[in-house]
């Protein structure tokens, strides 16, 4: 029985349109079904899908950097994700361009002999006020005030399990998991987690009086609540995002649903090495 592949690369990225096309034809050769994304097949000349129609793919291969990535992991469902790496560091994306096409011959085999592929499964943030919620975020959820920087200001309390943590006037706060600890919590001082520890980093951000940024247990309940400011920001994944009214209060918590990254694994060591 055939298994089906979703294909999807970053949008205007030539490099990345053309290892899609590549793979594309990898996967039809072999007798399977490919579903490519909308940008891409309109640059390859084939048949388009949106994203979110790869849900019940065998696996997704995305083509990019981290913010493809994070988009596809946004849209693509429970589908596991295999990422190529185009970017300059590539925490999520794990597969050198020139071995794309073992990594993907080598899932198709293994979705064939065993009926599905295997992978690491990747925990993601909720976070929900009063009648919102926001879409499951794999890096982080932060508050942030009008806008960051001078003039933008707003003070973020912090609690954890209930407990205060933190309270100061500054740019705002985040949450991160593991996975997301090598992006905006790192710019923001924040510490590097290693992918297998199971818990959230709470990092201040130009906070007025910052204490440490905290590492927390997995499971806990962190809640932001702001005030001093005419309006402020959740945000997830730096997409999706919902104003916030002063007093209102954002709870995080871990997902209910997690992601699963399939193929190769990221030398999690190797990448810190292009940090700069």
């Amino acid at each position: 029985m055939a298994v089906t592949v979703g294909i999807v690369a970053q949008r205007e990225n030539e490099r990345a349109q053309q290892l899609a096309d590549s793979l594309v034809g990898l996967v039809e050769k072999r007798g399977d079904d490919v579903l490519v994304d909308n940008a891409t097949a309109e640059a390859i000349d084939a048949s388009g899908v949106p994203v979110d129609a790869m849900n019940e793919c065998a696996f997704v291969v995305s083509i990019g950097g981290d913010g493809t990535f994070l988009f596809v992991a946004r849209e693509a469902g429970n589908a596991p994700l295999m990422g190529v790496n185009l970017g300059e560091v590539g925490f999520l994306n794990a597969v050198a361009p020139a071995d794309a096409v073992d990594a993907v011959t080598a899932l198709l085999e293994e979705a064939h002999s065993q009926g599905a592929v295997s992978g690491r499964s990747v925990s993601r943030l909720t976070a929900r006020g009063d009648n919102w919620s926001l879409e499951p975020a794999l890096n982080e959820v932060l508050v942030h005030g009008p806008r960051r920087g001078p003039a933008g200001g707003v003070t973020v309390d912090i609690a954890v399990d209930g407990e205060p943590y933190a309270s100061s006037w500054g740019d705002g706060a985040l949450v991160a998991t593991p996975t997301g600890s090598t992006a905006y919590n790192l710019s923001d001082g924040g510490p590097l987690v290693h992918p297998t520890v199971d818990g959230l980093v709470i990092t201040q951000m130009c906070a007025a009086d910052a204490m440490p940024s905290l590492v927390v247990d997995g499971d806990s309940e962190i809640t932001l609540t702001v005030s001093d400011a005419e309006t402020a920001w959740a945000i997830s994944d730096g997409r999706n995002r919902q104003p916030l009214a002063p007093g209102e209060t954002v709870t995080v918590t871990r997902a209910d649903n997690s992601i699963t990254l399939t193929g190769p694994t990221v030398d999690f060591f190797q990448a810190l090495e292009k940090l700069e």
